[in-house]
């Protein structure tokens, strides 16, 4: 094939593969559309799913996070697309454009969402998915436009991509999404763990409930008798409500100690590209990863003894305090941060899981009380006007005991997922290029073995 639009030669191809369009190997590629939003009934009970490129996470999409109405599809340019119909952001930073999705069931799109329908007869649809993402700095590059580069229909059409046999398209495809599986089922674990250990903490120390349960004469379920007497067995009025009796209210400051960050001279490049991580807003994690364990930027031992940054140690809670505040991450590795976070130590030896938890719970105060006219930022002063329940120290400890499982059990499930990444990552362009040929490219077992 001639006049392909890709920056850089294809280069050579593996005997019995071909250089083809995109076009040519989709019945379709169109984008969506966005129902006026001043017309309620186009929003308000929708029931089918509406995907916009933020929530495009590079792998299978189950839900959306608005929904549209029939009368919404009928009577704008959004459609609906088919199950495996592959997706891709034409707009945004460079933390946007070129992001992906499949759609696990039917559902529609926004414009900024180019939809492409592969042809089963040539073209396997998780294939496609792992040539769009093997060319992505290609398309970065052809991206057009100043602060928020765009991708055009036509541009995408005309790329192309090499194309191997069908059944080795799905033994390729089939090599590198039992990787994304696994990261997905690590991702849908830890959502669950997290979930029942800020569950835990939300009946022991929001609601109340092992206190609430003394109080109509009843043990608190699936708690010990050692933990049900350190519950008190009524409550007292204080200017929070109705809260455990003889339990402290007071600053949030009393039960922390507060770290600052810095960031090294980035004209210093002895500084910079080092192997000491180092946090900015960018690294926040999902709040189901709970930990971070690897930063975008990384800094030497240098850039740490020459600049106001310190290293936290794991188990210290991270908290964005300037700009977009309060995203909270636990460090899992030691890292440095930013100037525009906090570091956060449990003080008095409280535990330091129950110290994020209560950090969470308070992020929505801790955003009222911001200062700043330019950018909402948290300081020291924020800490201390923020009133909460003291809980006893003991008391946490044991909260961490509880769930030390369900934490560690999701710090090791991110680093085998970071693992698996650094893997599919590798296997990618050497499988995508042809490098790695499959002996077999059947679909059994044994099609699983490279030459």
């Amino acid at each position: 094939m001639t006049g392909y639009t890709n920056p850089v030669p294809i280069g050579d191809i593996p005997e019995g593969w071909k250089i083809q369009s995109i076009d040519s190997l989709c019945r379709n590629i169109t984008s969506g559309g966005t129902p006026l939003r001043s017309i309620s009934r186009f929003y308000q009970n929708g029931t089918i799913k509406w995907i916009k490129t933020k929530e495009l996470k590079d792998w299978y999409i189950d839900d959306s996070e608005e929904k549209i109405t029939e009368e919404a599809l009928e009577e704008s340019s959004a459609k609906l697309f088919p199950p495996n119909t592959v997706l891709m952001a034409m707009y945004g930073d460079g933390r946007t454009i070129t992001s992906l999705g499949i759609l696990r069931t039917e559902s529609a799109t926004n414009q900024a969402c180019c939809a492409l329908i592969a042809n089963p007869d040539v073209c396997y649809h998780l294939y496609l998915f792992y040539s769009l993402k093997y060319h992505r700095a290609d398309f970065i590059q052809l991206a057009t436009g100043g602060a928020q580069r765009n991708l055009s229909g036509t541009l995408i059409r005309n790329f192309a991509i090499r194309v191997p046999p069908l059944v080795e398209q799905h033994a390729i495809a089939r090599i590198l999404s039992s990787l994304d599986d696994k990261i997905e089922l690590n991702r849908r674990m830890n959502e669950t763990l997290e979930a029942m250990a800020r569950a835990i903490f939300k009946s022991w120390f929001v609601d109340f409930d092992p206190v609430r349960a003394k109080t109509e004469g009843r043990g608190p379920v699936g708690m010990d008798a050692e933990t049900a007497a350190l519950f008190p067995d009524s409550f007292e009025e204080t200017e929070l409500g109705m809260v455990p009796r003889r339990w402290k209210v007071g600053s949030f400051d009393e039960t922390i100690d507060l770290i600052g960050g810095g960031t090294p001279k980035t004209s210093v490049p002895e500084y910079w590209n080092g192997d000491i991580h180092w946090f900015s807003i960018v690294d926040a994690p999902e709040n189901s990863n709970v930990f971070v364990i690897d930063t975008e930027k990384k800094i030497t031992k240098r850039g740490l003894e020459g600049s106001s940054t310190r290293l936290l140690s794991k188990g210290t809670t991270i908290i964005t305090a300037r700009g977009t505040v309060g995203k909270c991450a636990l460090v899992g590795n030691p890292m440095t941060m930013n100037q525009s976070c906090y570091g956060v130590h449990a003080r008095d030896q409280r535990g330091d899981y129950f110290i994020y938890f209560a950090l969470r719970n308070l992020v929505s105060e801790l955003r009222r009380s911001t200062h700043g006219s330019v950018f909402d930022t948290i300081t020291s002063e924020t800490f201390k006007s923020v009133q909460t329940v003291i809980v006893p120290v003991e008391l946490t400890r044991i909260f961490d005991k509880k769930i030390s499982s369900f934490m560690e059990r999701i710090l090791s499930s991110l680093r085998e997922s970071e693992t698996l990444v650094l893997l599919r990552n590798a296997l990618l362009p050497k499988l995508l290029s042809g490098e790695i040929r499959l002996k077999d490219s059947g679909m059994s077992n044994e099609a699983n073995q490279w030459t």
